[in-house]
C-alpha cells in the first residue's frame, strides 16, 4: 500500500511535465514515424496477469519480399533510437503506473511469450508490479546477460522497501541523463530471452 501511495503521489506531483513531454514526443512520432503514435503489447504483470503495455513507436512498418518485418536494426529509426537513448519511448508507461498495472520501480515487463522459459528463482520477477525502472536497469541495463539481469529483478523482489524505491529512480536520472547501457554492443535492440539460468 505504502508503494502504491509513492507511486501515485509521485505522478500526480509531476503530471504537468509528464503530460506537456507526452504531447511533445507524440507530436515527433506523429511527424517522423506517421500512425499509429503508439506501441501496444500484451505483458505479464503482478502474478503473471496480462496488461496492456503502451508506449511510444519508434520503428518503421517495414517488410520483406515475403511480408515479414525487416529485422529490428533495419526498422530503427535515428529519431527511435533517440528515443529509446533517453527513454522517451516509456513516457506512456505512466498511464499503467496510474492504472495500477506497473509501479515507478519493479523488474521491467517482459515478453509473455518468456514465462514458460523462467527458472523457479527468476519467475519471483511476477510477485511485484513490474516496474518503469528496475535495479537491472540501473546496473547495467541492457549490457546485462539475461541470466544476471533475471538475478538482479529477483534480488530486487527479496529486497524492496521504499528507500530502496528512491535510490533506483536518483540512479535512474543519472542513467538516462548520462545515456548509457541502451544496447550491447553490436545489437541495436535486446536480443531475445531462450532460457537459462537457477
Amino acid at each position: 500500500m505504502q508503494k502504491r501511495v509513492f507511486d501515485l503521489a509521485f505522478v500526480l506531483l509531476f503530471s504537468p511535465f509528464i503530460v506537456l513531454a507526452v504531447v511533445g514526443v507524440a507530436i515527433g512520432v506523429r511527424l517522423a514515424l506517421g500512425s499509429p503514435i503508439f506501441f501496444r503489447q500484451q505483458r505479464p504483470g503482478r502474478d503473471e496477469v496480462p496488461f496492456e503495455l503502451v508506449k511510444f513507436r519508434t520503428m518503421r512498418e517495414a517488410l520483406d519480399s515475403q511480408g515479414e518485418p525487416l529485422p529490428d536494426a533495419q526498422r530503427l529509426t535515428r529519431f527511435g533510437a533517440f528515443l529509446r537513448s533517453t527513454s522517451l519511448d516509456e513516457l506512456p508507461e505512466f498511464w499503467n503506473v496510474l492504472k495500477g498495472e506497473m509501479s515507478l520501480v519493479g523488474p521491467r515487463p517482459l515478453l509473455c511469450e518468456y514465462l514458460k522459459l523462467y527458472s523457479p528463482r527468476q519467475a519471483l520477477r511476477h510477485k511485484v508490479r513490474p516496474g518503469l525502472t528496475g535495479w537491472a536497469q540501473v546496473n547495467g541495463r541492457n549490457n546485462l546477460s539475461w541470466e544476471d539481469k533475471l538475478e538482479m529483478d529477483s534480488w530486487y523482489v527479496e529486497n524492496r522497501n521504499l528507500i530502496l524505491d528512491m535510490k533506483i529512480l536518483l540512479m535512474t536520472v543519472v542513467k538516462v541523463l548520462s545515456r548509457s547501457d541502451i544496447n550491447r554492443q553490436g545489437e541495436a535492440t535486446v536480443e531475445k530471452f531462450r532460457g537459462g539460468g537457477l
